[in-house]
């Protein structure tokens, strides 16, 4: 990995992490553009990189996010199921990081969902308005349901912030409830993620360089720093526009994705 590809790889962090459009996947695509998606290296950075990313939801809402202890453990419930999966898929999730055909079959799947999930759910908004400090509260239940929806972005290309707010719409809440506890899911989960990832590289037999280690700290900051633009401008359109306009940028990378990989150039090999 050069310095100008972990630029850009930290800049597509920054912007993709809190859409519904996949980070991973569109990291994924990146790399293998450059041809080092398969480097270990390039492994480790596109899940570490995530972590700057997270944090500006720390810096944007840290007055929300200090919260009581129950709002802290509702987190520990959704988080739950992705520890007990991530350990459990380890290994194929790996694989999984190195294909950007499951990538592309899964923005296209899910850019079908977004264009429905806006009607299917209409009632949501009404519902929670009308009733809001009963209604819009989160159980440990609905916490709990949210984190197995946050299962499904182990998939590469689903989008782990498009699979929980659709997760919570399923439990009536309304889009920025389900967006904003989303956003508070992903600090927990992508510290996890960033652990274990720096400990297998590790038990791997891998040593960072100084050089790698001042990438992943230039990725980080750079991510935050985006990624604070990225969280107001996305929180700013959904609560006026809605999914739509992330379902066609979906459907159409997707469908680009496998015309380039099948017919102009191949991706990666896999």
């Amino acid at each position: 990995m050069s310095f100008i590809e972990a630029i850009i790889l930290a800049v597509i962090e920054g912007i993709t992490e809190y859409l519904p459009v996949s980070s991973t996947g569109h990291l994924i695509i990146a790399s293998s553009f450059f041809h080092i998606a398969g480097d270990s290296f390039t492994k480790l950075y596109t899940i570490v990189v995530q972590l700057g990313a997270i944090l500006a939801v720390v810096f944007l809402y840290w007055k929300r996010f200090f919260q009581s202890i129950d709002f802290y453990l509702k987190l520990f419930v959704a988080f739950i199921p992705a520890v007990f999966l991530g350990l459990l898929f380890n290994d194929v999730i790996d694989e999984l990081l190195e294909s950007p055909i499951i990538v592309a079959i899964s923005l296209i799947l899910g850019g079908i969902i977004l264009l429905k999930v806006d009607k299917w759910f209409k009632s949501n908004e009404e519902f929670d308005n009308s009733k809001l400090e009963e209604h819009t509260k989160i159980s440990y239940i609905t916490a709990l349901k949210i984190g197995f929806f946050q299962c499904l972005a182990m998939i590469p290309g689903t989008s782990r912030s498009g699979a929980t707010i659709v997760g919570g719409m399923t439990q009536r809440l309304n889009r920025k409830t389900a967006t904003e506890f989303s956003f508070f899911l992903a600090v927990p989960t992508m510290l996890g993620a960033t652990a274990k990832k720096l400990f297998d590289y590790h038990q791997q037999g891998f040593t960072l360089t100084p050089q790698q280690i001042n990438y992943l700290l230039m990725g980080n900051v750079i991510a935050f720093i985006v990624a604070i633009f990225a969280i107001k401008s996305f929180i700013d359109y959904l609560s006026k526009h809605g999914f739509k306009l992330f379902g066609y940028y979906r459907l159409i990378i997707g469908v680009a994705i496998l015309i380039i990989h099948f017919y102009i150039y191949p991706l990666t090999i896999i």
